[in-house]
């Protein structure tokens, strides 16, 4: 993206400027952890390894979804837009896609997008990405996800199967067994949102 990012080319800081928030990004406030996290993060999502996020690429992980649940047209779709609308307001321009450079500065001011967002009661973006695939992943309709279920989204993002007992741990925070739609929101929001936590190394099974 040619230029500093700002509310010009960016949806979050266009969004933050429109009700006042003149947050601003400083690399300085993010831990060294966390941006090896969001780099390797940003390497997953890269498909062909050229430095530059296309949404195309993107696109790719619900229909990931459609080959391990066997997802309807209707299913996947939703997905689609739901990716597609999460990604826009993480940086990722149609067009031009998202360079590695301003990977770590696009998911920062998103996450104080999503908290500004919190703050006036507003739709959240991560709570829409998350109950896209949480209505794919309860494939028995039971209003819950169970582990088997929830491997199967980590394998849709190429996430290790070993961190899924992790992962699945963490996100179930009343201990029942399974996951209710708020706790996979709940997890969600910390994958994308959350300043560097040692207690979540490792949990997400990125190779880093």
């Amino acid at each position: 993206m040619p230029g500093p990012m700002n509310e010009l080319n960016n949806e979050s800081y266009k969004y933050l400027r429109s009700v006042g928030n003149d947050w601003q990004f400083n690399v300085e406030d993010v831990h060294p952890k966390m941006l090896q996290r969001l780099y390797k993060r940003f390497d997953t999502f890269d498909l062909d390894s050229d430095g530059k996020m296309m949404m195309e690429e993107i696109l790719y992980w619900p229909d990931r979804m459609r080959q391990l649940v066997n997802a309807t047209d209707e299913q996947v779709e939703k997905m689609r837009e739901a990716v597609h609308i999460f990604f826009l307001n993480k940086g990722v321009d149609p067009v031009k896609g998202l360079t590695r450079e301003d990977w770590v500065e696009a998911n920062r001011v998103f996450s104080e997008a999503e908290r500004e967002r919190e703050r006036r009661g507003e739709p959240s973006m991560i709570a829409l990405l998350s109950n896209a695939y949480y209505d794919v992943l309860d494939d028995d309709g039971d209003g819950t996800v169970d582990i088997a279920e929830l491997k199967t989204m980590m394998k849709a993002f190429d996430v290790s199967q070993e961190a899924a007992y992790t992962f699945f741990e963490k996100a179930d925070t009343d201990k029942s067994g399974r996951l209710e739609r708020s706790e996979l929101v709940h997890l969600f929001r910390k994958f994308w949102m959350e300043p560097y936590d040692p207690q979540w190394d490792g949990v997400y099974g990125y190779k880093y």
